[in-house]
């Protein structure tokens, strides 16, 4: 005697069909989203847990930057501004570092002119 198991065949327990992107452009597009946004969240976390004020203009950028990346994907319209698959531009990625620096308590670094001669140690 044969005993059902009460499960016909094609149903039951299956494998899900992941959300895979439809190119490897768009795979990496996706993953240059998620670590833009992880790196905004790190900076105000770093920020928050050291005790580093951040100007009104700082937390008006990271709050304003997550937000266009959530909505549309990057965080600059102008194609010149960035690579084709960032999700940040080059000068939005160059003040996200500043602002780490801040809140890790790092002085931050010169961005042009001359350097000061060292002091004469006569």
């Amino acid at each position: 005697m044969k005993r059902s198991t009460g499960l016909k065949p094609g149903s039951g327990f299956q494998k899900k069909k992941s959300e895979t992107p439809a190119s490897p452009f768009e795979a990496e597009r996706e993953a240059a989203r998620r670590k833009a946004l992880n790196a905004l969240k790190r900076a105000k976390r770093a920020a928050d847990k050291a005790g580093v004020t951040l100007s009104d203009w700082e937390g008006e950028f990271i709050d304003g930057v997550s937000d266009r990346i959530k909505t549309y994907g990057r965080a600059f319209g102008d194609p010149e501004k960035g690579a084709p698959g960032q999700a940040l531009s080059a000068m939005q990625g160059r003040k996200l570092k500043e602002i780490t620096a801040k809140a890790n308590g790092e002085e931050p670094k010169r961005r042009w002119g001359r350097r000061t001669p060292p002091p004469d140690g006569d």
